[in-house]
């Protein structure tokens, strides 16, 4: 029988920060549980393999959605992380935080000690600013925030066709403003990926109290007749093990898997679990539920510049030539690159008091966030323009009792009419910003969504065809009070002694940009707060 003080359920970008600060004292015996393999693969460390892992079957999920009604049924895709480090190692490393309003408003839904001014601590405490420390920017923390090492021409291009647009310049989307377009910074360190797990669990593998094991699927938590988590059963190389905790289980699998696992453990609506016979252990009919994400869109323009990417003969030299900076240069150049290494946050309207839209630019020909290779072989750019705070929300359920089926995830994107009005307007802005000089004067024909696109109803309709996500799942285990929380301001689950969820899915609302850097600070916080509880 193993026993240790806590099990953390997922290494992904939450699990990685726990398994590090709650190991660090050596008082308590960690014990963390990841699904995938190690994070060994070469596509996770050479930035550039991103575009790799969005179709690696063993590193990456790769969920989909059901039939989506609100999207002429379309299955959606939806990649996850499936090694240590979770998604943080299969992401664009685009260092976000979001606007001070969205974690404002969190403490305002009743959610003590979330207040921007509350988790700020955390995410400078997390940090290391390789521009230096600020008000609002640490250093000597594991996450490496770097400027990127890969800066096309194109992205400077990009940048002042944005400002002829109408748009401000932006050096720092989390300094005192968020608006604006520019640069971002990614977690990058030496021209290398710096997941979570690099940052926060590789470092520390040598704690003789931290234990990690790696292929091994959680099947369910162990909760006894007290309605208290004492431990956890995982499948590994075929073979079921029970193992226990002293103190507490932490529920770090991420906004599809945590759900799934709470109810397969009899946590959740009690329709739900009947319907897959599942004893209910105690109900909570919010899991699952407020999922949200960033509905997503593309515009696409063939372009006359070679210095792209692309699967065409001068590209492919160029490519070539940018390559052996990697290698000759201290790692620099295009293989470093996050392939969205500028982009921004505007206003749909000037009335607004706070952006409400978040654009990446890609030197690329993008069609499905890059796994339609053919689209490669144009020479093209991409401006990808998602909506920051949808009104959409979709859940996540199951499709069985068996933990080996995936999460039955309904996205319900552009189902609420305000989200489809805000889209119809991103369509505009980034064909706008495409017009503008200097980007318009190589500018070929516009591949999506076309010429022939141009009315309300027509982009409605071709937003509804090619509108994805932008791959920041959250809410399922939504923080709060009312009768659809499923965890209190600490993170633990209402009704279920010793066990917290520690992960983006506890987010109420969804924040203004990337999640991964939020997630993180989220983890900081609780794992403090866990600390504290058990000096």
């Amino acid at each position: 029988m193993d026993n240790f003080d806590f099990i953390i359920i997922g290494g992904g970008s939450a699990g990685c920060v726990l398994a590090d600060k709650l190991s660090a004292s050596g008082k308590h015996r960690i014990c963390l549980l990841e699904a995938g393999p190690k994070d060994k693969h070469w596509s996770i460390h050479m930035p550039l393999g991103v575009i790799e892992l969005m179709k690696d079957k063993v590193l990456n999920w790769q969920y989909n959605s059901v039939p989506e009604a609100s999207q002429n049924n379309r299955k959606i895709f939806n990649p996850r992380g499936k090694t240590l480090g979770g998604s943080s190692s299969v992401n664009a490393m685009l260092y976000v935080r979001g606007q001070k309003e969205d974690y404002d408003h969190w403490s305002e839904l009743g959610n003590k000690g979330w207040s921007f001014d509350e988790v700020l601590p955390y995410f400078k405490s997390t940090q290391h600013q390789e521009r230096g420390e600020s008000d609002l920017h640490g250093v000597n923390g594991p996450l490496n925030v770097a400027d990127s090492r890969s800066k096309a021409p194109i992205h400077d291009d990009f940048i002042l066709s944005a400002r002829q647009a109408g748009f401000p310049v932006n050096n720092d989307f989390n300094g005192e403003v968020q608006e604006g377009v520019g640069y971002y910074q990614v977690t990058q360190i030496n021209g290398q990926r710096c997941s979570a797990a690099k940052a926060f669990l590789t470092p520390n593998l040598g704690r003789p109290n931290l234990t990690v094991i790696t292929d091994a699927h959680v099947q369910k938590i162990l909760i006894d007749d007290a309605k208290t988590a004492n431990g956890v059963c995982y499948k590994r190389k075929g073979k079921c093990h029970d193992i226990f905790a002293n103190k507490e289980v932490l529920l770090s699998a991420g906004a599809f898997n945590s759900p799934q696992l709470l109810m397969l453990s009899g946590v959740g609506a009690k329709t739900e679990l009947t319907k897959h016979d599942i004893p209910v252990v105690h109900e909570l009919k919010g899991v699952g539920e407020n999922l949200q994400d960033h509905p997503d869109t593309i515009v696409v323009n063939h372009h006359r510049r070679h210095d792209l990417l692309a699967l065409r003969p001068k590209a492919a030299w160029w490519f070539c030539k940018q390559s052996l900076k990697y290698f000759k240069q201290k790692r620099s150049g295009i293989l470093t690159s996050v392939v969205a290494e500028t982009g921004g946050f505007i206003k749909s309207t000037p009335s607004l008091t706070r952006p409400d839209l978040q654009l990446h630019f890609i030197p690329a020909a993008f069609d499905d966030h890059g796994r339609d290779l053919k689209m490669l072989l144009n020479y093209g750019i991409s401006i990808h323009t998602c909506l920051l705070r949808p009104k959409s929300r979709g859940s996540v359920t199951l499709f069985g009792n068996k933990p080996s089926l995936h999460p039955k995830i309904t996205l319900n994107m552009l189902s609420h009419e305000d989200d489809q009005k805000d889209m119809i307007q991103a369509v505009k802005i980034a064909r706008t910003i495409l017009t503008q000089p200097p980007l318009c004067d190589d500018n070929g024909q516009e591949i999506f969504p076309g010429q022939n696109i141009q009315s309300d109803e027509e982009i409605l309709a071709f937003l509804k065809e090619k509108v994805s996500t932008i791959y920041h799942p959250v809410g399922t285990c939504k923080m709060g009070n009312d009768d659809m929380a499923v965890v209190d301001s600490e993170l633990k689950v209402h009704g279920i002694n010793k066990l917290r969820v520690i992960d983006a899915s506890i987010m109420p609302t969804l924040i203004s940009g990337n999640t991964n850097a939020p997630t993180i600070m989220i983890a900081a916080k609780i794992a403090d707060s866990i600390l504290t509880t058990y000096a």
